[in-house]
């Protein structure tokens, strides 16, 4: 994969409240870090509060792909990265990769994130200095990570997927 390497987007450490009677972070939780991670990425390209109170603009979640594949445990270390995999004037096709202290993948998401103008609340190009932001994201190239553009489905013997 050829990425611009920025170092992690986020980092946190699992919650005692995230924990569920599995002993391990539940299902949910990983969504909020994910969720946490889209912030991170509002604020690393000129979206924090002040940016959308300037702008008048912000980002919705249009969908999400979330991937489990290892359990993260009460107050281990996290980190988030991004990989932006593509985008136009008002969208980013992003995939972000949750990792321990080890390095070891612990859950990935794919999301498609849209700009939005919150007078109307409708799509629309990103600012400027947003766009401008945008273009210094670590990008996936030619080769994306392995995880994404995954599909959802029961694989069948004789099934074409």
């Amino acid at each position: 994969m050829s990425e611009t390497t920025t170092g992690p987007l986020f980092k946190t450490r699992v919650l005692d409240a995230w924990v569920d009677y599995n002993g391990h972070m539940n299902d949910a939780e990983y969504a909020r870090v994910f969720s946490l991670a889209v912030e991170a990425l509002m604020e690393r390209i000129g979206l924090d509060e002040a940016g959308r109170a300037e702008h008048g603009y912000t980002i919705y979640t249009l969908e999400t792909h979330l991937c489990y594949r290892q359990e993260a445990h009460r107050g281990e270390a996290l980190t988030v990265n991004l990989t932006l995999l593509d985008s136009d004037a008002k969208r980013l096709h992003v995939f972000f990769t949750l990792r321990n202290a080890d390095g070891d993948t612990l859950a990935t998401s794919e999301q498609m994130l849209m700009g939005i103008d919150v007078a109307s609340g409708r799509p629309a190009p990103f600012p400027e200095p947003v766009a401008t932001a945008v273009e210094s994201l670590p990008r996936a190239g030619d080769e994306w990570p392995s995880g994404a553009g995954r599909r959802i489905g029961i694989r069948r013997e004789g099934n074409a997927e």
